[in-house]
């Protein structure tokens, strides 16, 4: 069950930890390629700024290495500001992404009475049958905070949706490598049954 953590000095890692090991999910603190490589599954956390995440996981060569354990097949799983990492750029920044799940983040449209960023309790409704979500109920509630939103290329890689205005791309999934836009970590019951599924796929 173990699972690796990125600790790459830009995310919410102390409470991602605290949750798995509420898990016993035997959580390991990740910081270097040779750590990621020896990981079974990976987590990559994350608060902040998209080009900033970038540049960290660069500077330590963690960009390369993730790629290279998600080509290994081993599962992936980007929060918050991961998930977005995960795509090939955001409108937020310059830089370009990790590529993993093809599609761009967009900055959520001030209208109709709508607040930036979305910040709150909301409801993760899944598009398909998927491990992930087997144990967590229709009725859910999750916590998001965020300014940006996924916009993969291929629709068949949203694998759920939240409505704020519209329906927008909460979670997506392309093989083994998922991303989730709200904080597992912070959702109580309903993050810890999802992170109880990845701990085991």
């Amino acid at each position: 069950m173990s699972v690796g953590v990125l600790e790459y000095g830009l995310g919410n890692f102390g409470s991602v930890m605290n949750m798995l090991k509420r898990l016993d999910a035997d959580p390991c603190i990740v910081r270097t390629p040779e750590d990621v490589a020896q990981s079974e599954r990976l987590l990559l956390p994350g608060v902040g700024a998209f080009d900033r995440g970038m540049l960290l996981l660069e500077t330590a060569g963690l960009d390369v290495a993730i790629r290279e354990f998600a080509a290994g097949g081993r599962p992936v799983l980007g929060i918050c500001l991961g998930m977005q990492l995960l795509l090939d750029s955001s409108e937020e920044g310059a830089s370009a992404g990790l590529g993993l799940v093809p599609g761009r983040c967009m900055r959520f449209s001030e209208g109709r009475g709508l607040r930036v960023p979305h910040m709150g309790w909301n409801r993760v409704t899944a598009k398909s049958q998927d491990p992930l979500f087997a144990t967590v109920p229709e009725d859910n509630r999750f916590y998001f905070v965020h300014s940006y939103h996924a916009v993969p290329a291929d629709p068949s890689h949203t694998l759920a949706t939240t409505n704020y205005g519209d329906d927008f791309v909460s979670m997506v999934r392309r093989d083994n490598v998922i991303g989730a836009q709200f904080h597992p970590e912070k959702s109580h019951l309903f993050g810890l049954e999802m992170l109880r599924s990845f701990s085991t796929l």
